[in-house]
């Protein structure tokens, strides 16, 4: 393949201690540790071209919703070389809070949505607590201005941003969840976002407890295989468990910034 490969990396903005099992896995045992889950946003980047995926949450949305902010996602692109004043392409994989808060920094970014998830975050179900709990209005509205400005790029299921880099609607967690599929240095990878949040959930069936349609999250899980050239090139989007398989971008960045597109263990700077 003649495609430039891309770099990815992970940063690591949140986190918050879960109290149970419970709160990552339907049906759970009451009495299984929750751990803790972590907050991510990605940047995927080749000589060419470079886009952010989501946006993560603000920190007065943090405190909010009793999660620890860490830093703002903006420090971590700012770290890896691309302030976010100067991004010009934010995948948005949903619509919920921890995923497309602070709209304000990327002042020249185009959004890529799914026709789906707006529909669905502006729609009926929005009426209902149980499905519009992860979502936070002003984002939403926000995100409607945006619109209306011609900010926004909207996609209705699979689609090509750029060669090695395609988007896929999956649906489950959200109506119009969408997956990110990157080509890097070790082949096809597939950033889950909340296809999957944890290992766990794709690699033992283990539904999380927001979900619009279990079928959809099901069948996901597999969507996410099929797109991956290996099951361990499938990144969940808040599994702590990424910081410790993956190397430090650099080692300032230990417990903060992970590259992806490496073999765990690796060294990010081996050139394949």
């Amino acid at each position: 393949m003649s495609t430039l490969p891309y770099e990815i990396y992970a940063i690591r903005y949140a986190t918050v201690a879960r109290k149970h099992a419970g709160e990552n896995f339907i049906g759970a045992d009451p009495h299984e540790s929750g751990g803790r889950m972590d907050y991510y946003c990605w940047l995927v980047r080749n000589a060419e071209r470079s886009y952010v995926v989501d946006t993560g949450f603000t920190a007065e949305v943090g405190n909010k919703r009793g999660r620890q902010f860490l830093r703002c996602p903006s420090e971590g692109l700012a770290a890896l070389g691309l302030p976010a004043g100067e991004v010009s392409d934010v995948i948005v994989t949903h619509l919920h809070y921890d995923h497309i808060g602070n709209f304000d920094l990327f002042p020249k970014a185009a959004f890529h949505l799914q026709d789906r998830e707006m529909a669905y975050a502006t729609g009926r179900h929005m009426a209902s607590p149980v499905m519009s709990g992860a979502y936070e209005v002003e984002d939403i509205t926000a995100m409607v201005r945006q619109v209306y400005r011609g900010r926004v790029h909207f996609y209705d299921g699979d689609a090509t941003l750029a060669p090695g880099l395609t988007v896929h609607h999956v649906g489950g967690h959200t109506d119009g969840l969408q997956i990110v599929r990157v080509y890097t240095r070790l082949g096809w990878m597939v950033l889950a976002s909340d296809a999957t949040h944890y290992y766990a959930n794709m690699q033992e069936a283990r539904l999380f407890p927001i979900v619009f349609n279990v079928g959809a999250m099901v069948q996901g899980w597999q969507r996410c295989r099929e797109l991956a050239d290996q099951p361990q090139y499938v990144i969940p989007g808040h599994d702590p468990e990424v910081l410790k398989r993956y190397p430090a971008a650099r080692p300032d960045t230990t417990d903060w910034i992970a590259r992806l597109d490496c073999e765990p263990g690796m060294d990010p700077t081996v050139q394949l």
